[in-house]
């Protein structure tokens, strides 16, 4: 699925980009990235939870691929539904319009 899509860092992911579940069906819509841009270190995303429009953060290790329309992740149903909401922490701004976070514990 999405095989004929280009690919694209994590960094140029799509901001509001409809996030894909291992089924094949949508799940939410990204919002932020969470990671370190000076090191380049992706940590995952948050995004608005379809069904409930809560915000919840997904694990970089869950992503498979990001493309130029879709985040596509290996995530059940069950795992969709026992996603931990995001935190909020320390944002700084992308060039593509989305958040990004920063750990406090990170150098500036």
């Amino acid at each position: 699925m999405y095989e004929n899509e280009t690919v694209v860092s994590w960094m140029a992911m799509p901001y509001r980009a409809p996030v894909i579940a291992a089924d094949g069906s949508v799940i939410g819509r990204a919002e932020s990235l969470l990671g370190d841009e000076a090191d380049d270190i992706f940590h995952g995303i948050v995004i608005d939870r379809n069904g409930d429009g809560q915000r919840v953060e997904i694990a970089a290790a869950r992503i498979k691929k990001i493309t130029e329309k879709h985040v596509v992740t290996d995530l059940s149903k069950s795992d969709v539904a026992s996603l931990h909401p995001y935190r909020e922490e320390h944002w700084y701004h992308l060039g593509w319009g989305g958040l990004f976070r920063k750990h406090p514990e990170w150098k500036e």
